[in-house]
């Protein structure tokens, strides 16, 4: 099992959930603080660690089986996310999609951190998870 942070399309009611394939949820929780939070196109969030940043992101943790996290999860992520370890609250540390290294530097993510969370940007957006 591997526990996996999600802060995006895959979360509870979200379109890509099912790629969990029943995975547990552990807890609906946020990052640590030291997170900023990026709009990939409007489609997906992109999770950028900033130990200068004091924001926390909100988000999900799952225990998810080894196959499903590889058949499954990681293949359907986009190109512009690549697989990390993040912080939690309480100090210990989950896997999770994150933006990929030279993102940023293109210019073409919207920063969303003040939403403090995907659905909260969505819903600003007039549209729901």
């Amino acid at each position: 099992m591997a526990r996996m942070f999600l802060n995006g399309q895959a979360m509870e009611g979200g379109p890509f959930h099912h790629h969990l394939r029943g995975a547990p949820l552990v807890a609906r929780t946020r990052t640590a603080p030291g997170y900023r939070l990026f709009s990939i196109r409007d489609t997906c969030p992109g999770l950028l660690p900033d130990p200068g940043a004091g924001t926390a992101v909100e988000g999900e943790v799952y225990d998810v089986p080894d196959e499903v996290l590889r058949d499954h999860l990681l293949p359907a992520e986009p190109p512009e996310l690549e697989f990390g370890i993040i912080r939690l609250p309480d100090g210990s540390s989950s896997f999770s999609m994150v933006l990929r290294r030279g993102e940023l530097e293109r210019g073409v993510h919207k920063e969303i951190t003040d939403f403090g969370g995907w659905r909260p940007y969505l819903k600003s957006l007039g549209r729901e998870h």
